[in-house]
């Protein structure tokens, strides 16, 4: 995919086109007329990462275009950024061209941020870092007010923390989520809170259990959670599931119970298959399942997992492939029709389209 042209006038026309296709891809399927949430055409983008460009005794960010792969676009500034990332962009630049201890086979920086105003940047090298790195990046974070991290092969130099705490608030509650560096978050967060709330709207009044699976750090299960009288929530990753914890814990969510499972592990569970040691103390009898919450990878849901999704009255399904989401309303459509419908544009300027869906049972 080209490199996108940022440019807000056409901001609205190429969202309508996004939107229009997906009406077209699923007319198919009953899709009602669905809700559209805009991004901020500017400064919205809460992770970005760029290459270093070493030149005529400077550094520059840069991208690359997959049409022209070998010649880098630098870039001045990057408009899609945040403000905390747009702020800091010129400036660690700048600092870094001064410090030969930072600026060294500098090969690639990584910038994380928050609503909130966190900022975290990874400076990664193709070379050892030493002592005589480790006190220029601590000038440099108290310089810039930032959180640094800098990697090379095998090595990680955490300065103070490798993770920022997101806060922001969302239908009345002040919300606050880990977020750790290299693990996946929300890259917009403004259509992230409009996604939270949309969800929200969906689950109000459907009550029972909630069975959520692809949690990450809890990010949809912080926001559902009280809406259910409990909730059981899996996730794989390690990293993922341990944030999730904390953020349960730091929104006072007393109603979920996390197991580190997979989708296929726990839809191998509840069609009574083999024992899970992760699952011990779990009893899936004891639950009152009304809905199922999926936000899955791009490959969207397997055949095992569409089986378990097709036992629930009602699935609430966030889509970040619009393609494999018509697949699986398709492959449900016998049992389940489309009962409400949204459009999130996480990506501007891209073709991608976020995508949400309620599925009730005929």
């Amino acid at each position: 995919m080209p490199l996108p042209q940022i440019d807000p006038a056409n901001y609205a026309a190429q969202l309508a086109d996004k939107v229009s296709r997906y009406k077209q891809d699923f007319a198919a399927c009953g899709l009602p007329e669905p809700e559209v949430f805009a991004s901020a055409p500017l400064h919205y983008r809460l992770r970005a990462e760029f290459r270093i460009w070493h030149h005529d005794g400077r550094i520059d960010y840069a991208m690359f275009d997959p049409a022209a792969p070998k010649t880098p676009v630098l870039l001045a500034d990057f408009p899609p950024a945040a403000a905390p990332i747009a702020r800091a962009m010129p400036l660690l630049r700048d600092a870094v061209q001064g410090v030969e201890a930072l600026k060294r086979k500098l090969f690639q920086v990584e910038f994380l941020a928050t609503l909130s105003g966190e900022l975290l940047v990874s400076l990664v090298y193709h070379r050892p870092l030493d002592e005589a790195w480790e006190a220029a990046a601590r000038a440099l974070a108290a310089q810039l007010g930032v959180l640094i991290i800098g990697r090379s092969r095998k090595q990680k130099i955490v300065l103070e923390r490798d993770w920022l705490l997101e806060s922001f608030e969302l239908d009345g509650r002040q919300l606050r989520y880990q977020q750790f560096e290299g693990s996946f978050t929300q890259p917009n967060g403004e259509v992230n809170r409009h996604m939270l709330r949309w969800a929200r709207a969906q689950a109000a009044n459907l009550g029972g259990d909630l069975l959520e699976l692809y949690c990450g750090n809890g990010n949809f299960t912080v926001a559902l959670a009280p809406l259910f009288g409990r909730v059981l929530a899996t996730e794989m990753s390690k990293t993922s599931v341990a944030a999730a914890r904390y953020n349960l814990e730091a929104n006072g969510v007393d109603n979920v119970t996390l197991v580190r499972m997979a989708s296929e592990e726990l839809s191998d569970a509840f069609a009574g298959g083999r024992e899970y040691r992760r699952m011990q103390g779990v009893e899936l009898a004891g639950y009152r399942f009304s809905t199922l919450f999926v936000d899955p990878p791009r490959s969207g849901l397997d055949a095992a997992t569409l089986a378990l999704a097709a036992g629930f009255d009602r699935i609430l399904y966030i889509s970040c492939n619009p393609q494999t989401l018509r697949d699986n309303v398709a492959a449900l459509q016998a049992s389940h029709r489309i009962a409400a419908a949204a459009a999130f544009d996480q990506f501007p300027y891209t073709h991608h389209l976020e995508c949400g869906v309620l599925l009730a049972r005929r």
